[in-house]
């Protein structure tokens, strides 16, 4: 997934930022808060050249982090493509895709960090805000 690090690095540069709520900015998406599903972290939607982004609102502020960095990987990565539809629609398996999006959020949000100074990937992880599923991706 190096194309991915590639990708991440040319944003970073670029707008000198690691941080997904001004990243999503400057990228011109739309980040909306909003009163999902518990069982809804957040959604990335496409329509009309616009790029949108709702995050739970019940999350916490490391959550929301992650959920936005995520939502930008799909937004970046696959702009056109719609997981829900594909879930309900299809039998096309969405897995490369969010695997794809979980590493983008966790590779931006550890982007420049000094792994020397923590003891294990859990510590990395606990101390980013991102969640311990993501280990799999240091």
């Amino acid at each position: 997934m190096e194309w991915i690090n590639d990708v991440i690095e040319k944003y970073i540069k670029k707008y000198k930022t690691n941080c997904p709520f001004e990243l999503a900015k400057l990228l011109n998406i739309h980040v909306i808060f909003y009163d999902l599903p518990d069982e809804v972290d957040g959604m990335y939607y496409y329509t009309k050249r616009n790029k949108f982004i709702f995050i739970n609102n019940k999350l916490s502020e490391f959550k929301q982090r992650f959920v936005c960095g995520h939502e930008i990987g799909h937004a970046e990565l696959h702009t056109k493509i719609s997981t829900p539809f594909l879930r309900s629609s299809t039998w096309f398996s969405v897995d490369r895709i969010e695997v794809e999006a979980n590493y983008f959020a966790t590779h931006l949000l550890l982007y420049n960090q000094e792994f020397e100074n923590y003891e294990t990937k859990i510590d990395i992880l606990r101390e980013n805000g991102i969640p311990y599923e993501m280990e799999r991706f240091l």
